[in-house]
């Protein structure tokens, strides 16, 4: 019996999707719980799994198209009846794929990995679990998944994996960028791939789902709040020396990498706890005071922006920071993400460093107070003053925070001062790492 495919309810609040990409044609089988499509809703893009096993008899919304929830969208069949009725459906979803029909069959398992783009048969018919994102950069980069190492769920393949695959391919020394701080990370190889569906100059192509959205909301951010920033440089040595030191056992330990970001949100949540209002928001004439830190923390996307909130930050350890952290971002890359995880941000922590720059000058995350920037982390020269009070000149990792605040709510005093504790906390961590 043919199962219907429906767009998807994604929310209470969502009461529609936008379809973006079919990841299957018409005459392709399909397994249970495989992606199929991906869908764009106000809250999160997301890939959208089989209801069924099955062949994809018939497509009924094509991309670009935006539906209500609960409408079908496609037919799963049994693949009995699929070459009659999935034809009159063929020409519109695979216009790339004009061969004879008799040549649907055998041909199926290397066309369905992406329409625009021919692959080898033998990564369709591997075990390795990835996205159509990630298959799409290992064939930009001609990386077979087979020899990456996935450290997503489950053994997964992530797009971070394939790109520190070529950055280890070239030579032996580049090895070590991983183990860098995070302005010493090539921006560039992560950079590529945002520009994979290239205009030509001249063209005008529309704006995706994603950037219409984060077009708005900047727009309104920039007229909801006063918009006011401020600066601190931070001396990160001690950490990035602790880091260096416990990232090996740490990542065996625990199966997480240690990354600066946990770093970041601890001492956020310390400064947080002792100057609420930075966790507060604004309704009307009225300031929210929040029990809790919901930390948001900013995800760049191939294809735009996105920030998952990290619930009750206030409440874990070092380590559940930064398994949370890297839950989020990787559900993130991976489409994974529900309405949920992008709701409720207290306070937003983004870092453009990752980059290289040296500092951002954010714009608030609606309806928070506050959003912090983190720079690169560079090596300097800096001027050490020791107790005795003598001054010397010595080699020191810094990081540059900006702090973006409304200053409906927010004063530049109690900036500075919040600022001041979450470099306090940074240059004389003390807390355990695990």
């Amino acid at each position: 019996m043919p199962t219907d495919v429906v767009m998807p309810q994604m929310g209470e609040s969502i009461f529609e999707g936008t379809i973006t990409k079919w990841l299957k044609k018409t005459g392709d089988k399909v397994q249970r719980d495989e992606p199929l499509f991906e869908i764009s809703t106000d809250k999160v893009d997301a890939e959208i799994p089989a209801p069924a096993s099955g062949v994809l008899q018939e497509i009924k919304v094509s991309e670009g198209n935006t539906v209500q929830v609960n409408t079908v969208v496609g037919v799963i069949g049994d693949g009995s009846g699929a070459s009659t009725s999935a034809a009159p459906k063929a020409a519109a979803p695979a216009p790339s794929a004009p061969a004879p029909t008799k040549k649907d069959t055998p041909a199926q398992p290397p066309q369905s990995v992406a329409a625009t783009a021919p692959a080898p048969s033998e990564e369709e018919d591997s075990d390795v679990r990835s996205s159509p994102l990630v298959r799409k950069l290992a064939r930009e980069h001609n990386v077979d998944l087979a020899r990456v190492s996935g450290t997503g769920t489950g053994g997964r393949v992530t797009k971070q994996d394939v790109l520190d695959f070529v950055e280890r391919r070239p030579s032996a020394a580049s090895a070590a960028a991983p183990s860098a701080p995070a302005a010493s990370t090539p921006a560039t190889p992560r950079q590529v791939p945002s520009f994979a569906p290239a205009a030509m100059p001249g063209d005008l192509v529309p704006m995706s789902q994603m950037r219409k959205i984060i077009a708005q909301r900047m727009i309104e951010s920039r007229r909801t709040s006063a918009h006011v920033h401020c600066m601190f440089e931070v001396d990160m040595t001690r950490i990035v020396d602790l880091r260096n030191k416990l990232k090996n056992a740490f990542e065996k330990r625990h199966g997480a990498r240690l990354t600066f970001m946990p770093f970041f949100v601890r001492a956020a949540i310390i400064a947080l706890q002792q100057f609420p209002i930075v966790n507060a928001s604004l309704e009307g004439d009225s300031v929210r005071y929040h029990q809790h830190v919901n930390a948001g923390i900013a995800v760049a996307l191939d294809w735009g922006l996105i920030v998952p909130v990290l619930k009750n930050a206030d409440e874990l350890n070092f380590l559940g920071l930064q398994r949370g952290i890297t839950d989020l971002g990787e559900r993130a890359r991976s489409k994974k993400l529900m309405p949920s995880d992008v709701e409720g941000a207290t306070f937003t922590i983004t870092n453009p460093g990752q980059f290289g720059a040296v500092f951002g000058l954010p714009i608030i995350n609606q309806p928070n107070a506050a959003i912090m920037g983190v720079g690169g982390i560079t090596k300097q020269a800096m001027v050490i003053t020791d107790k005795d009070g003598t001054d010397s000149i010595a080699i020191r990792s810094v990081v540059h925070l900006t702090l973006g605040y409304d200053h409906r709510i927010i004063d530049g005093a109690i900036a500075d001062q919040f600022m001041a504790l979450v470099k306090k906390a940074l240059e004389n961590w003390s807390e355990e790492v695990g």
